[in-house]
């Protein structure tokens, strides 16, 4: 019996975050994503960030589900946005405001961007949360806001302006959201919508998100200055057949009440029940796949001695439906079926006595 974990639990890589602490690089994942994936029946396989990681990853297969989180802005030369629109002074301010942010990370984007692409190609269950959502967009073709608060909210009226990120608060800051109907999320968080409302409260840490959404993508979300939250592919999302790409630019998963595990609304985590559903469903297909035989091909010497023996059965089939007897042409092309017959007999009975 195999022992091959990847063969009995599905595997979802998740692209880790660099950061610097004493001196010294350091590569994390946050712990709530780690802890969904892992309860819903699925194996996170971390993909460290170091330079080359791009060009290896066949060594991760097989790949089952992509998640991709954490991390700084995308180079936007990667969706060919130049910030020809923003003064140096205002690239200054934003530069300070969001330093975390704004150091640009070449070799994670480059990563990032070839597993989006590569589940795209493949139908590979993708999940993808603030960052991730962007990969997602940009990978099929999207733009992003360089920053939302000189781009996009200085233009909405002030009773429309929504705060993306809070210093002050940053896990307990919230802002509100317009759920679309008959979506994914509309189906999670239903029973938490108010009668003829369509609001929920999400949390927010960023400082850029979608600016034009990729053709394929359907929103999901709209936050009230019109920037989209969240967004899928309603023809790659069936979870039970293993179909799941999908955006999200809030954190479902750290929306928790304060000072406790208990999160903000029940469906707050069925992105990751319902994203390991499809990668489960997902790596069934592959093994399935997997098991199929495939037909053996014989040389010409051995397919001219199949179809003597086809010829041989055909020729005897006849006879028995006849009930005539054969002349002696036909007598040598019997013995070739005859001959395998024998032969397969004494195999079987060999099997027998094993």
């Amino acid at each position: 019996m195999s022992t091959d974990l990847s063969v009995i639990l599905p595997r979802v890589l998740i692209v880790s975050r660099r950061s610097v602490r004493k001196n010294k690089f350091v590569d994390f994942v946050g712990e709530y994503h780690l802890d969904l994936i892992v309860g819903y029946g699925a194996v996170p396989v971390i993909v460290p960030r170091v330079s080359g990681v791009h060009m290896l990853l066949d060594s991760f297969e097989p790949i089952h589900g992509v998640l991709l989180c954490e991390g700084e802005d995308i180079d936007p030369s990667c969706y060919e946005q130049d910030t020809a629109g923003l003064s140096e002074e205002e690239l200054e301010e934003i530069r300070r405001l969001h330093a975390s942010d704004t150091a640009i990370d070449k070799e994670k984007d480059s990563i990032e961007l070839s597993l989006a692409k590569l589940c795209l190609e493949r139908n590979i269950p993708y999940l993808g949360i603030c960052r991730g959502s962007q990969i997602l967009n940009v990978a099929c073709g999207g733009t992003l806001y360089q920053d939302i608060g000189k781009e996009l909210s200085i233009k909405c009226p002030e009773g429309q302006r929504a705060m993306h990120i809070n210093y002050d608060d940053y896990d307990g800051h919230r802002h509100d959201v317009e759920v679309v109907e008959n979506t994914p999320l509309h189906h999670w968080f239903k029973d938490s919508l108010e009668e003829g409302k369509m609001d929920i409260c999400v949390n927010s840490y960023h400082h850029q998100g979608v600016k034009r959404l990729a053709q394929r993508f359907v929103p999901m979300a709209f936050a009230p200055d019109g920037l989209i939250e969240g967004f899928y592919d309603p023809d790659a999302y069936n979870p039970e057949e293993g179909k799941f790409i999908m955006g999200l630019q809030f954190h479902p998963e750290r929306m928790r009440k304060p000072d406790s595990d208990e999160f903000d609304y029940p469906g707050c985590p069925f992105a990751y029940k319902e994203f390991v559903k499809a990668v489960v469903a997902y790596q069934k297909k592959l093994n399935n796949l997997a098991s199929v035989q495939k037909p053996i091909k014989l040389n010409k010497e051995m397919e001219i001695k199949r179809k003597i023996i086809v010829r041989s059965f055909s020729l005897a089939k006849n006879l028995y439906n006849t009930g005539r007897g054969t002349n002696s042409s036909k007598q040598t092309e019997l013995e070739a079926g005859a001959e395998f017959l024998e032969v397969l007999t004494c195999t079987t009975r060999i099997l027998q006595l094993i």
